[in-house]
């Protein structure tokens, strides 16, 4: 029940995240719709290829022309990116601090700087908006468009706050396995679940299963043997994280469902 309460607080986290991310290119909607929208993706993931495959979903929900969906693309993009950053930076660190001994303390050090260099990178990305819109021909279409994406250039903060926003958000996943792995009685210790979650995490992003079904399985398998959990148990782990998948999905549902019964759209 812990790790479940955990989830759904992580994916409305996600839900604030992706609104700081969307509303400087256009979309005013309030927190509570994208939040709603977020948890929408969250289902359609369910039955569609990889951990991301509501991303589309999201982009489509969020506007209603082929121009204002490829730009919601762009916010799905974006919170997507600063997610996956997020898994990368803990999952480095813990290794590190496993392969080479380290202390909390020159852990904490290491995951800071891997923070800033994400950081670092997003904003040198953007920075190339000027010179792409200098190549783009005044009168093409393209130009409007990469236009719109110039906020995040001109607010590198925008990106700073997702990328914290979403270690957050990961750590709160971490707590969730970790909650339900305690319920299990699975002799493992904290540290191992801040490399063997996010590193399964990534490994649902991989096209070749529906909602990285078999995936988790395999992995927990894999990574958790060492600390004497078996095959059944650590299986049986991968399907209570999928389970609570299915509970926050679940949300989305109901809400896609009220929504368009109403017909409503923003």
């Amino acid at each position: 029940a812990g790790g479940m309460a955990v989830a759904v607080s992580a994916h409305t986290l996600a839900g604030i995240r992706w609104a700081g991310l969307a509303r400087p290119i256009g979309f005013q909607f309030s927190t509570f719709s994208f939040v709603r929208r977020f948890f929408e993706g969250v289902f359609f993931s369910l039955c569609l290829p990889t951990s991301i495959g509501g991303d589309v979903i999201k982009a489509y929900r969020l506007a209603d022309t082929s121009s204002g969906r490829l730009l919601a693309a762009c916010s799905v993009l974006a919170d997507r990116l600063t997610g996956l950053s997020a898994l990368v930076v803990l999952g480095l660190t813990t290794l590190a601090a496993l392969q080479f001994g380290l202390n909390l303390f020159a852990a904490v050090v290491l995951a800071v700087a891997l923070v800033g260099c994400v950081i670092g990178g997003l904003v040198f990305s953007v920075g190339s908006l000027d010179w792409l819109l200098s190549r783009v021909p005044v009168l093409h279409a393209a130009r409007s468009f990469v236009a719109k994406l110039l906020p995040y250039q001109q607010r590198p903060g925008l990106l700073a706050r997702a990328v914290g926003w979403s270690v957050l958000i990961q750590i709160g996943f971490v707590c969730c396995v970790m909650l339900m792995a305690r319920g299990m009685g699975l002799p493992v210790p904290t540290y191992a679940w801040f490399y063997a979650v996010p590193l399964v995490s990534l490994a649902t992003v991989l096209p070749i299963s529906i909602s990285g079904v078999g995936i988790r399985e395999v992995g927990f398998v894999h990574l958790l043997a060492e600390y004497g959990v078996t095959e059944e148990q650590a299986v049986a782990l991968g399907m209570l994280w999928f389970m609570a998948q299915v509970g926050n999905g679940m949300l989305g549902g109901v809400s896609f469902l009220l929504d368009r019964s109403r017909g409503g759209h923003g």
